[in-house]
């Protein structure tokens, strides 16, 4: 008896294709990680995420080979990508002008400092060679997973960075550039990275997730709808009276309540305890600015006015519900 069985012969693996499938999904995924985890997590501090989920998006946001995680909490006046200095500049301008950081100093990154997390990744060609050598071909894994994927991840990082602050609608402000605001808009909008961290936080995996309010939401969208309409600024008149309080009195309130938070803002007290948690510099850069009993005063407008940061309407708006009474000078 003879083994009449044909075999047939073994099909080659198409390695150029199978790299292109593969670098197409790191480049993805790195995008994803420099969203999630560099911008929303680590600059804007969004949610809080578990250390296994810290070194995912470090992985991925370091794939795509964006620098270190520390200079995404740049602020605003040093920002390297500035939109208001043109289309060109923003998206790849800044590549040729050395950025200065005089601010740095000031803006709250305990949080980068102490999790060890961001300091561990720092590559984004080593791992596709890396996965190149597996299938006997790490200079094509190198060209198309290394440098094309790169090359494409920086250049859809830019236009973030440039054509999303050029063009597109403004439903809820226009005292910045930002447009289309997508990631601040009703859940039916596309917003991937969004969809992800809701997916994460019903496994458990991240917690303490800040979300709009829907009235605030409501609020801004009808002050844009009516400065649309009518071409100018719905007029806002501000209220509120409440006590007016020497120095001593809010002395006497800070000793009454310890722990407390209390700030002088445009000659208002300002009691910003329930929103240390809440706010975007951090808590320690309000803690600085906190009255304290016997100690020279260190008023806080100077800093909101645009000091440190030049706040939106909005956000005066949440302030004015934290004043407790005028400051009676």
């Amino acid at each position: 008896m003879f083994d009449t069985t044909v075999k047939k012969p073994r099909v080659p693996i198409w390695w150029a294709n199978t790299i292109f499938f593969v670098s197409t999904h790191i480049f993805a995924l790195a995008d994803l990680g420099a969203l999630i985890g560099y911008h929303r997590l680590y600059s804007h501090r969004a949610f809080r995420a578990k250390f296994a989920v810290r070194v995912v998006l470090a992985a991925l946001g370091s794939a795509g080979f964006q620098g270190s995680i520390k200079r995404f909490t740049d602020d605003p006046v040093h920002d390297p990508y500035a939109a208001t200095r043109g289309l060109f500049y923003s998206h790849m301008g800044w590549i040729f002008y050395k950025p200065t950081y005089d601010r740095m100093e000031l803006v709250d990154r305990e949080d980068l400092d102490s999790d060890p997390v961001p300091l561990a990744f720092f590559f984004g060609f080593v791992l596709p060679t890396l996965l190149g050598t597996l299938w006997g071909d790490p200079s094509g894994a190198f060209v198309w997973g290394g440098l094309v994927a790169r090359l494409a991840i920086w250049h859809c990082t830019f236009l973030v960075n440039s054509l999303a602050h050029w063009d597109g609608l403004q439903p809820y402000s226009d005292e910045d550039t930002s447009r289309g605001t997508f990631s601040q808009s009703p859940p039916v909008n596309w917003d991937p990275s969004k969809w992800i961290i809701l997916l994460l936080n019903r496994l458990g995996l991240v917690t303490g997730l800040r979300s709009v309010r829907e009235n605030d939401l409501k609020e801004a969208m009808e002050y844009m709808h009516f400065k649309e309409k009518h071409g100018v600024a719905p007029v806002v008149e501000d209220a509120w009276e409440g006590e007016r309080w020497d120095i001593s009195q809010a002395y006497a309130y800070i000793n009454s309540k310890p722990g407390s938070c209390v700030v002088v803002i445009d000659d208002c007290f300002v009691d910003a305890t329930a929103y240390l948690g809440e706010h975007p510099g951090g808590a320690s850069l309000l803690r600085k600015y906190s009255v304290r009993p016997h100690q020279d005063l260190i008023e806080a407008t100077w800093a909101f006015d645009g000091g440190l940061n030049n706040h939106s309407r909005s956000a005066r708006k949440r302030m004015g519900e934290f004043r407790i009474a005028r400051f009676q000078r």
